[in-house]
């Protein structure tokens, strides 16, 4: 740098890197997705947060009434609702406090109140915010509303909102709601431990012995992933319920409560952690086992010194997983769960069947509280690994060992045989006529628009849910992990992305289908126009499996050198261009892995979309959970089925299209 240039710079300020075109573009895109995530998740849950802490209570002092005599004419003077109850004792001190929709009939303050009455009854409220409903019409305000009897009987009060701590403490002070909590860390706990060790099994059966039919034994065991976590249940109820088919195994024990929550919690989280600790097993340096047998080390020391230490990140990270996928699941403990209270039931039964949307809210803050920490935990344990594979590391082969390898085979057929089982009495539950009683073979139950919670429209809308959630979410996920993997500088902005991208991941459906109440359901809120419609069910279900599809585009994008960016600027191309003629079609393998894991997880999802669902945009998951409740089992298995068939279908067209298209699209990488 010249004299004249270091004179003209002033002393102590750092010299700036002018943005260029490109940057600024690329920094637009990233605030608009960013933009997306604030209204997708942020606001919502903030206006949930802000609910658990409204309390709603009637304010009787707030009321005036008048009443006339025969003739219509009012000689008495007003007075307010707390007066007459106080001397009627109509309305106990315990039942003023309400939920944000309670309403108090004006006529449980006259006891002598006929409608046929020619008395003429006037009321307003005290001050200018206090409201009342005439019928369906909202009145608020000082000014006298004069109704006649007939029409008085239909004038309601309205709560009072505050903010407090008052749903909080009701909850802690409810025996019934407050065991959920305990059921939740038990079912999740113990369900974590047996999964995990049974996962690990598989996965050490896969990649340290030398049986045959791998492939087949792995694509079982994936199978899971296919089906909505309410298909477990339904089978369970056919094998183990009042009228099982094998109900003497459980030596007297219902299938209804913790046992049927555990078996079916195994089920739908056993992929999961055999696909963690499958990929931790993987990563192993054959100079450590040939270090440990040259020191003659036995084969189970070799396990508990090399191989167990090599894959605990692997557990620990797979054991995270699968605690947040049974505390929050919803769809298992409501089929087979019975009385056994779980936090994720207790907000669908304070929604949907008591319409206390407050304490729902409290419910979904504390069913938050363990999921965030196990996402936290996991988090700072991932920072703490070290890499195990070097340039120098020799890839771990296993060898021959019939006795070892007949063991392997014997376990990893047991729990096929359980995974396949589960499918197949679901299967036979949906071709069966009647059962117990007539087990001939039919398909009426596949008559889904004769069934009361279902009809071939919500399998036809689940596809389209399918469909749009993997088109728009591939797209909107995509170009985000490539603008905060590859614009230049700006790490506060880019940092703010990554905790947006990464907290979906611990925001457990039901509580997120329930912030969209909130939020969305809002008259006030121009986005109101989304609910209800097939948007908001797109946008929901992009948002709670944002996180997964986020971290697979970036750790694609971080395998491409940055030289390439270097190259088109100095050749003076746009980043648009580069992305459309380079970076797609390198990462379009990567591209098609995200659209069938959002394809999947769309028709598969309950808990997110249970709450957001109207008469038009029911889904195929959602009438299975309506039709177990209105008794057609078996039509509900049928749906299940018809899930698993389409998810099968779609993943074995993705295999075509990676073996076909990509050949074309990926010569590069054979050369």
């Amino acid at each position: 740098m010249s004299a004249t240039a270091e004179n003209l710079r002033p002393a102590g300020r750092p010299i700036k890197a002018r943005l260029g075109r490109d940057d600024l573009a690329m920094r637009g895109f990233m605030a608009v997705i960013a933009l997306y995530l604030v209204i997708a998740l942020a606001l919502p849950l903030y206006a949930m947060l802000s609910k658990s802490f409204s309390t709603y209570q009637f304010d009787l002092t707030s009321y005036e009434f008048q009443v006339s005599d025969d003739t219509g004419n009012f000689q008495t003077a007003p007075i307010t609702a707390a007066a007459l109850n106080e001397t009627l004792q109509a309305v106990p001190s315990e039942d003023l406090a309400t939920s944000s929709d309670g309403r108090l009939p004006a006529t449980s303050f006259f006891p002598e109140f006929s409608f046929r009455s020619p008395m003429i009854y006037r009321i307003r409220g005290t001050g200018e915010d206090v409201s009342f409903l005439i019928g369906s019409e909202r009145f608020s305000g000082t000014a006298w509303q004069e109704v006649d009897s007939n029409t008085f009987r239909r004038v309601m009060l309205r709560p009072v909102r505050s903010q407090g701590l008052q749903n909080y403490t009701t909850y802690f002070s409810t025996p019934s709601l407050f065991r959920s909590i305990e059921n939740s860390l038990f079912i999740s706990a113990l369900s974590t431990i047996i999964t995990v060790t049974l996962a690990f099994g598989f996965a050490y059966a896969l990649s340290r012995s030398c049986m045959r039919f791998k492939g087949v034994f792995r694509l079982i065991a994936l199978a899971p992933i296919l089906v909505p976590s309410l298909l477990p249940g339904i089978a369970l109820v056919y094998l183990f319920g009042n009228q099982g088919m094998i109900k003497g195994l459980l030596l007297g024990e219902s299938i209804y409560g913790p046992i049927g929550i555990v078996i079916g919690s195994v089920f739908f989280t056993f992929p999961h952690a055999m696909l963690i600790i499958t990929t931790a097993l993987a990563i192993s340096d054959a100079r450590l086992y040939e270090a440990a047998e040259s020191l003659k080390a036995s084969r189970w020391k070799i396990f508990w010194t090399v191989t167990l230490p090599g894959a605990r990140y692997g557990l620990i990270s797979a054991a995270f997983v699968v605690f947040n996928l049974v505390i929050t699941d919803f769809g298992l403990p409501k089929v087979i769960g019975g009385q056994y209270n779980m936090l994720a039931v207790d907000i669908y039964k304070q929604v949907i069947g008591q319409q206390n949307f407050e304490m729902g809210a409290v419910v979904s803050v504390v069913l938050l509280i363990p999921a965030l920490v196990a996402f936290a935990v996991d988090r700072q344990v991932q920072k703490k690994q070290v890499a195990l594979l070097s340039a120098r590391s020799v890839p771990y082969q296993p060898r021959a060992n019939p006795r070892a390898d007949w063991l392997a085979f014997g376990y990893c057929s047991l729990v096929a045989v359980f995974i396949v089982g589960l499918l197949a009495v679901c299967q036979f539950a949906a071709l069966i006529k009647f059962w117990p009683y007539d087990l001939s073979l039919s398909m009426n139950n596949y008559a889904f628009d004769l069934m009361d919670g279902g009809g071939w429209d919500s399998y036809y809308n689940s596809i389209q849910l399918a469909l749009l959630t993997a088109v728009f979410g591939t797209l909107v996920v995509f170009t985000g992990g490539y603008m905060v993997e590859k614009i230049k500088g700006f790490e506060t902005g880019r940092g703010l992305f990554q905790l947006l991208a990464m907290l979906p991941m611990a925001i457990p459906g039901m509580v997120l289908g329930l912030a969209y109440i909130f939020f969305f359901n809002d008259p006030r809120n121009p986005l109101n126009v989304f609910y209800g419609t097939m948007a908001i069910l797109v946008i929901c279900t992009v948002t709670h499996f944002y996180t997964v599809s986020h971290l697979t585009a970036v750790t694609a994008l971080k395998q491409m050198d940055r030289e390439f960016e270097s190259v088109a600027a100095s050749l003076k191309q746009p980043f648009h261009k580069l992305f459309r003629l380079v970076t797609v079609p390198v990462c379009l393998p990567t591209i098609l892995d995200i659209s069938i894991y959002l394809f999947v997880n769309a028709m598969t999802t309950v808990s997110a979309v249970v709450f957001l669902y109207s008469p038009t945009t029911t889904l195929a998951s959602v009438a299975v959970l309506n039709m177990d409740d209105a008794g057609d089992i078996a039509p509900a298995a049928a749906m299940g089925m018809m899930i698993f068939y389409t998810n099968a279908g779609a993943r074995i067209l993705h295999l075509i299209i990676s073996k076909g298209v990509l050949k074309r699209t990926q010569a590069w990488r054979f050369r």
